[in-house]
């Protein structure tokens, strides 16, 4: 007689009942009310609604995809660290939707009341929620002390998903309209923004892929090196960027200009340039606070 072979499928209820688990179910929920409401009134338009649809879409396709993969029991089949995926995509979650929650009514909200307006009001109290959310399932899920995880678990990993996000804003800024031809200065400082964005996402690259052994030398020690590198970098720019974008002596404009007055909901381009400022000294601080975690890391391991 033929043998039949019986394949038995073990499934974790735990991934759905879990804190954890009810934690993403209300996320999936929260971005999946976010992006229906606002596709349902068609309440979004050009590249900041753009964003704010994917933002919620991207962060409610994932999370499922995680609900799933965790659920089934495939983790160890994926082609990444799952010590390190999930709180990695959790980490840009909370910015996106962050974001979404900022941009979405400072673009879009009506001023006038009604049916329009309710529904923008309820998309974006979701979107706060579903970053809430996943603020929580961070929290959760972080390496806590003395605790062996993945890199991407612990403050520095958590930090250099910060720096990735702030630099892609700071592209955003810097390209629309282009800011940085016009002086080798300006240039330079933009060198510094990809530079060090590159180098980031590598990092996060070689933990999700588990490549960190691909390395020539210690990971700790690039870690610790990289992050000196971009601090030293980020220190110049936040000190040259100012000095040729708002001294009239090196062809900027030290004030507002009146124009911007009329701009309404949109960032006029000093408006934009005064960003980049602000974010560069935002990341600056965050590196510097990835480089002390870094150091730490070297002492305690030597």
């Amino acid at each position: 007689m033929p043998v039949q072979r019986t394949i038995v499928t073990k499934t974790n209820t735990g991934a759905l009942t879990g804190p954890v688990g009810i934690i993403r179910l209300l996320a999936v929920l929260f971005t999946c009310v976010a992006f229906s409401l606002v596709a349902h009134k068609q309440a979004w338009w050009q590249r900041a609604g753009d964003w704010c649809m994917f933002s919620w879409c991207f962060c409610f396709a994932v999370t499922l995809l995680v609900l799933g993969v965790e659920f089934a029991g495939l983790q160890t089949r994926m082609p990444v660290s799952w010590k390190n995926f999930p709180i990695t995509f959790a980490m840009y979650a909370v910015l996106m939707c962050l974001s979404a929650s900022i941009i979405y009514p400072l673009y879009f909200l009506e001023s006038r009341r009604g049916e329009l307006r309710d529904y923008q009001i309820a998309a974006t109290t979701f979107s706060c929620l579903a970053t809430v959310a996943y603020i929580c399932e961070v929290s959760m899920t972080r390496a806590k002390p003395g605790e062996v995880t993945g890199y991407m678990a612990t403050v520095p990993g958590l930090l250099k998903v910060v720096e990735t996000f702030v630099a892609c804003v700071i592209f955003v800024f810097i390209s629309d309209p282009p800011s940085y031809d016009r002086h080798d200065a300006l240039k330079y400082c933009l060198s510094v923004y990809c530079i060090c964005f590159i180098l980031s996402v590598v990092v996060i690259i070689l933990c999700v892929g588990e490549c960190t052994g691909w390395l020539p030398i210690a990971f700790n020690k690039f870690l610790s090196a990289y992050a000196l590198l971009a601090v030293l970098l980020y220190a110049s720019a936040v000190i040259i960027w100012p000095i040729f974008q708002f001294d009239r002596k090196n062809g900027g404009t030290p004030n507002r200009p009146s124009y911007c007055n009329n701009r309404n909901r949109d960032l006029c381009a000093w408006d934009k340039l005064l960003a980049i400022a602000i974010l560069t000294a935002v990341n600056l601080i965050v590196y510097i606070m990835d480089l002390v975690y870094s150091a730490r890391l070297i002492f305690i391991q030597v």
